[in-house]
């Protein structure tokens, strides 16, 4: 945020300087802000700020004294934890403090208008308006990582495990991870258990073990409660299972581990877009400009009112004490209630007495190369599937596989504990159908699939089209098929975001993170790093910007010898600093001539006598390793959602005892666009590809690229077209017939 004002057309003078504050809130009466950049910052959880004095005493801190420094109290951002902020009226105090003799008439008069914009900064995600709060996705990080190692001693013991996680009044952690993880129950404050809970619970803990499951893993968040608002402690459902069942049982509280480490690459990203975003909205505020909240919806940054978001906040711990729980979900956002709902369809399975009257076959399938996050999704389809009553068929190894027979029945039982696998474990390959489509319209007859969802990338993509395609010439292949992306390139048309790209980008931060410790203590050194992506630049760039990399090189952006020699010098330059290090990445196919090889000769020549130069090309390293939470929740919602919209294609599509679909609408991609999951036909999507270089002809992420050249401190101009504008909370949002919240 301090380094983006003066490119956005603020911070340019001195009238116009930062202040931040030591101490959080409390350092505002106490007189300890700075007008200088800080690395590190305290931010204590405050509550004195209630007190008339001192809010006072904190408005005598901010109102300066000397001109230049006139504005600094007109223009102010604050981190938001949680319902602290109605310290938005405190401005009403400027009259006090001129009257206490605190400040005087003139400083009052001039100082009599305040800017707010708030970023909300909290591992809990319990502030109502936004779908990710700062500092959430790191700490679904530190959980994962614990239940994953957890997994390991629980299955080779045939243990039972109670985690509590934090959250206070707020289920979202404890029930995010019960989602990426597959935990066999989770408590949360929104969904108090009914009376008899303990005997439903023993008995699912029983079928698991029954169904050769080897351990069980239990969630509970710190506030949860039963229907009578007494609180459940693991300790209590720990000496509940012991008691019941048996079981070796153990208790894990993961507690501040939660609040520490190293933050996620979707966390940098989200501080650094809202940061940006808050400044314009301080750029564009006036007199009559409520103090407004940044927000993120899907995957648009929103400016919502400060106060209606603190209201809705309020809203939520009222219902809860009034055991209005259905209404305290849907007052937490649509985003919450798809997770809630998603964690129902997937944990509990229904008796086959209950299930839906239903004779379609549904073929899942993975095509392209392996991407983090595909298991999970293959394994909500596979449950998903079977709770609307289908019978589900897995095909190995993509196309390939399909027009050579290899489809099986798959139960429920068989995606057990898939989500935090990584790979694929149905086996892909980037095989695709054109030449085959009579082997496979073949296969389609044999095995009565009256539906398809494919899991992949670009070559899912395109074998999508192909088997459009030759509905013409094959009825077997007018049946309904959905694709949902999957690729750490994230070079799909109609989506923003593809499963397997936020571990992918995880892998490059860390290693670069790395790399950067590295470079400090040998001083004077600059890494040049490879990253994959084909030539789609989406993994250098983003990864570049949540990396800190002093320049990225990527194919949508050409360059020439004249932009490496400016790269160079800029790098001479800094080495005069105190920062003595230098990041590079590369787009593997950014440039066919400054090839790795090359840029790292003439870095090493260009930068004799001032730094020395290493190369590393990451490869194949960002394909592997376990999802991260964000891909195993985003495959997990985006495969529930697509097997959804074919139950109800189907029924749409079956006349005369079969399937017949040959319209365009029943071949679609599900893809995130700005703010929801949207259905769009890939034939409508032909026209926003370029498929040559296998990328979408128009990228959302391509406006993050002068952020990233901002804080590496280029004199460089910022796009502000795609600024959001004012909105209002609203509960109940209106969705279109073909979107999807996410």
């Amino acid at each position: 945020m301090v380094r983006s004002a003066p490119w956005c057309g603020w911070g340019s003078t001195l009238e116009r300087r930062f202040t931040s504050s030591m101490r959080g809130i409390r350092g505002w009466w106490t007189v300890e802000t700075t007008s200088r950049r800080r690395r590190g910052r305290v931010c204590p959880a405050c509550f004195k700020w209630a007190a008339r004095s001192s809010a006072a005493l904190a408005v005598k801190s901010f109102v300066p004294t000397r001109v230049e420094n006139r504005s600094l109290i007109r223009n102010s951002v604050f981190f938001i934890k949680r319902r602290k902020a109605v310290f938005v009226s405190v401005w009403v105090f400027v009259n006090l403090s001129s009257s206490a003799g605190l400040i005087d008439e003139a400083a009052a008069e001039s100082n009599s208008e305040l800017h707010i914009v708030g970023m909300v900064g909290s591992i809990d995600n319990d502030f109502c308006g936004t779908d990710m709060t700062i500092g959430t996705d790191s700490a679904l990080h530190r959980i994962i990582e614990v239940v994953d190692a957890i997994m390991t001693t629980a299955q080779s013991h045939q243990r039972t495990f109670v985690l509590e996680v934090m959250g206070r009044h707020c289920g979202y952690l404890a029930l995010v991870s019960a989602l990426a993880c597959g935990a066999d129950w989770v408590f949360i404050p929104e969904m108090p258990p009914e009376d008899g809970w303990e005997d439903n619970m023993c008995q699912k803990l029983s079928e698991n073990r029954a169904d050769k499951k080897r351990l069980n893993i239990i969630i509970v968040a710190e506030g949860a409660i039963d229907s009578h608002n007494k609180a459940i402690t693991p300790d209590y459902i720990k000496e509940l299972v012991v008691r019941c069942l048996g079981f070796d049982t153990r208790v894990t509280i993961l507690g501040h581990v939660q609040r520490g480490g190293t933050p996620s690459a979707f966390d940098r990203i989200l501080a650094s877009r809202m940061g940006v975003e808050a400044v314009l909205a301080l750029l564009e505020a006036s007199a009559n400009t409520p103090a407004c909240v940044v927000s993120l919806v899907g995957n648009q940054a929103v400016r919502l009112p400060l106060m209606e978001c603190v209201q809705m906040t309020q809203e939520v711990q009222k219902a809860m004490d009034e055991k209005k729980f259905e209404e305290a979900v849907r007052l937490r956002g649509r985003s919450f209630e798809n997770n809630l709902s998603t964690y129902r369809l997937l944990s509990y399975r229904k008796a086959d007495s209950e299930l839906p009257n239903s004779s379609f076959n549904v073929a899942v399938l993975n095509v392209g190369a392996p991407a983090a996050g595909m298991n999970a999704a293959v394994r909500s389809a596979v449950r998903v599937g079977i709770t609307e009553g289908h019978k589900m068929f897995a095909v190995s190894d993509g196309f390939e596989g399909f027009y050579k027979g290899q489809i099986k029945e798959i139960k429920w039982g068989d995606v057990g504990g898939w989500t935090g696998q990584g790979g694929s474990l149905l086996g892909t390959k980037r095989t695709l159908p054109g030449k085959h489509l009579d082997k496979i319209a073949e296969q389609i007859r044999i095995h009565n699939i009256n539906a398809l969802l494919v899991i992949g990338g670009f070559e899912a993509y395109v074998g999508l089209l192909e088997l459009s395609s030759g509905r013409d010439k094959y009825s077997e292949l007018c049946v309904p098929m959905v694709m949902v992306p999957a690729t750490v390139s994230n070079n799909i048309p109609g989506s923003d975001l593809s499963i397997g790209s936020d571990t992918a980008l995880n892998a490059i931060t860390d290693t670069c993170d790395r790399i950067k410790q590295s470079a400090s203590g040998t001083k004077r050194r600059v890494f040049i790093i490879e990253t994959m992506g084909g030539y789609c630049g989406y993994l250098a760039t983003v990864g570049g910007l949540a990396a800190g990399a002093d320049t990225v090189y990527i194919y949508e952006e050409p360059f020439d010898i004249r932009d490496l020699q400016g790269n160079v010098e800029h790098l001479t330059q800094k080495m005069k600093t105190s920062i003595q290090r230098g990041l590079v990445l590369r787009n593997e196919n950014c440039n066919e001539n400054f090839t790795t090889d090359f840029i790292y000769q003439l870095y090493s020549e260009e930068g004799r006598g001032v730094f020395d130069c290493r190369k590393n090309i990451l490869g194949h390293m960002q394909q592997g390793g376990a999802p991260s939470p964000f891909d195993r929740n985003f495959g997990t919602k985006v495969a529930a959602k697509a097997i959804q919209w074919i139950t109800r294609t189907l029924k749409d599509s079956y006349k005369g005892g079969r399937v017949f679909a040959n319209s365009d609408d029943t071949v679609c991609l599900l893809g995130m666009r700005r703010r929801a999951l949207v259905f769009q036909p890939v034939s409508e999507l032909r026209d926003e590809t370029d498929f040559v270089h296998r990328i979408p002809k128009e990228q959302w992420w391509l406006k993050l690229r002068p952020l990233m050249k901002i804080l590496a401190k280029y004199k460089t101009s910022y796009d502000v077209s795609d600024a959001g504008q004012l909105e209002h909370v609203s509960r109940f949002r209106p969705k279109e017939s073909n979107t999807e919240t996410i």
